[in-house]
């Protein structure tokens, strides 16, 4: 499957714990630094608007990622958990577990931070997955494991960018009403903190 040429894009929210607006994010064009608190809690989600790998039609698949990462810790390795739309056909799921794990390569090996350098996956889970991105409103839910609700857009913010969905695409930056993470070593509450919402476009591109 690693050989088959794919592309998928569609709409992604993410929440993390960082203090709004996310330091680790480009703002006004500067790069990202530190964490506001050494310590990343985040989850991320995406929606497939369309696209495919080989002939695995992909349209309206949906992926969340729950993840930690220490500042401090050589390396800063993500400790995350990907959790895949069980509504989906056996080919679809494992295509889109083989696409945000990066073992495909293309272009997750430049954004997605979990797949450019040292990473300890926990596991890929089938679930039941509700995404709603709708702009400043966003919330998702997979499974009783991750739930995120989005209260609203943070106010006259400069251009705010994120490598995951792509420094070259619009976002915005959000408060989270609630961010709640529960599954295995990965448990977390926070409320009215950073969030982010945009696009992605992901292909095979670079391999």
């Amino acid at each position: 499957m690693g050989t088959l040429p794919w592309q998928i894009s569609g709409s992604y929210l993410e929440a993390c714990n960082c203090q709004a607006i996310c330091p680790c994010r480009r703002i006004a064009g500067v790069p990202g630094g530190r964490s506001t608190y050494g310590e990343c809690l985040i989850a991320l989600s995406w929606i497939v608007e369309e696209g495919r790998l080989g002939d695995v039609d992909l349209a309206q698949m949906k992926a969340v990622l729950a993840s930690r990462y220490d500042d401090d810790e050589p390396g800063s390795p993500w400790t995350y958990a990907l959790f895949v739309d069980a509504r989906g056909e056996l080919q679809q799921r494992q295509a889109m577990a083989d696409i945000f794990t990066g073992r495909v390569g293309g272009t997750p090996t430049k954004q997605f931070p979990w797949a450019f350098k040292e990473a300890h996956l926990l596991g890929v889970e089938m679930l039941d997955i509700e995404i709603d991105h709708t702009p400043g409103r966003g919330w998702f839910r997979a499974g009783g494991k991750v739930e995120l609700r989005v209260r609203e857009p943070v106010p006259d913010q400069p251009t705010v960018t994120c490598v995951i969905p792509g420094h070259d695409r619009p976002g915005r930056e959000l408060l989270s009403d609630s961010l709640d993470v529960n599954t295995g070593p990965l448990a977390f509450s926070v409320q009215g903190r950073c969030a982010y919402e945009s696009t992605f476009a992901y292909s095979s591109e670079d391999q």
